[in-house]
């Protein structure tokens, strides 16, 4: 087993494992993009126009995913890996963070309120099976990237920070890791302003701390939060939907202020303590919780 930075044998995955991850994420996702803005044409030419929906894009956002699953297997092996993944079972945490996750579209609605289009844009689909293949492509797209974000990186960040530093980090460079597709046309970033969505990922960021550590490190729950950013159901608010998360953020950190300025009973683990019936065990860094049956 791996030894972290304290030199303490607490964790299958050490904290030196985020260099990697971050390596294979931003190297898959801008490899593939700086290809597209150096070569437009020939790779044009040989994959086709790129889009939201092209598999070499679908292949960048999945990046920290892929990038996680790398690092874990060869940190922990299958088993880690396996153990990982049913923190996708994890979903028991205080209700009012299910109520804050159906309460999401008002950031939205709200936003486009204030920008004049909440009653005058068309409902952007005419079909029932349109509306269902564009929630299913969501789906598979932008919450798939919280196998690493929230995975993987954001525990080990928790071991040297506390919450709301580990999740402005955090914030920052998954703001700065979407920058390619803001150059180019054809992707959804390409018709938005860069420094709106990199503030609104840092406000985002810091919401989602607080959940995923009440969660005790679900990646179930985030995997919905960062689907219900993207659903595309509700309305275009940019950029006016950054204010709120903004006011969001604030008023979380607050009510979390106990929790985001301390790290003791914080996510430290990416691969969970074995429980019984095969459930997920502890993932916080609490050493007395490695002698739980």
């Amino acid at each position: 087993m791996a030894i972290d930075s304290a030199g303490a044998h607490r964790y299958p995955v050490p904290l030196i494992a985020l260099a990697p991850f971050l390596l294979i994420t931003f190297g898959v996702a801008w490899g593939i993009l700086a290809f597209y803005i150096l070569l437009p044409g020939p790779m044009t030419a040989m994959f086709g126009q790129l889009s939201g929906h092209h598999p070499l894009f679908i292949l960048a956002v999945w990046s920290p995913a892929i990038a996680a699953f790398i690092v874990i297997t060869y940190h922990a092996e299958l088993p880690g890996l396996r153990r990982y993944l049913s923190r996708m079972l994890l979903w028991q945490c205080h209700p009012v963070w299910y109520a804050f996750l159906l309460g999401v579209p008002l950031l939205f609605y709200a936003g486009a309120a204030v920008k004049g289009n909440l009653f005058t844009d068309p409902f952007p689909f005419t079909s029932l099976p349109a509306l269902l293949a564009a929630i299913a492509i969501t789906l598979i797209l932008g919450p798939i990237e919280e196998f690493g974000w929230r995975g993987l990186a954001l525990p080990l960040l928790q071991r040297r920070f506390a919450p709301i530093w580990a999740g402005l980090i955090l914030g920052i460079i998954w703001g700065i890791w979407h920058l390619p597709a803001f150059l180019l046309s054809g992707t959804p970033q390409s018709a938005w302003s860069f420094t709106p969505f990199l503030l609104g990922s840092v406000a985002l960021s810091l919401i989602v701390t607080p959940l995923f550590n009440a969660s005790r490190g679900s990646i179930l729950l985030v995997f919905l939060f960062h689907w219900q950013l993207i659903n595309p159901i509700w309305p275009d608010a940019q950029p006016y939907d950054i204010v709120f998360f903004w006011a969001a953020a604030l008023v979380i950190i607050a009510l979390n202020r106990k929790t985001m300025f301390r790290k003791a009973g914080a996510v430290m683990r990416v691969v969970p303590l074995t429980a019984k019936r095969g459930r997920p065990g502890d993932l916080t860094g609490d050493l007395t919780e490695e002698t739980r049956p």
